[in-house]
């Protein structure tokens, strides 16, 4: 198991979280996603280390972008 971490910008709602939720769980193997709303947090966590383009497009998928 791996995980990676990231900070989401834009989010204000639950709805929000949920979004993003949804669009990086499709993510190919990924296995859990926890988005915090209060920081922006988000940790991907895979079995094998996750393509960060893949995680960025569907954070931007939901509408949303991510720092840095």
């Amino acid at each position: 198991m791996t995980t990676a971490s990231f900070t989401v910008v834009g989010m204000t709602c639950g709805h929000c979280v949920n979004s993003v939720t949804e669009e990086v769980s499709a993510v190919p193997g990924v296995s859990a996603v926890d988005v915090d709303l209060e920081s922006g947090g988000l940790t991907v966590t895979s079995d094998a280390p996750v393509d960060e383009s893949a995680v960025r497009a569907a954070v931007e998928e939901a509408g949303y972008s991510v720092a840095g």
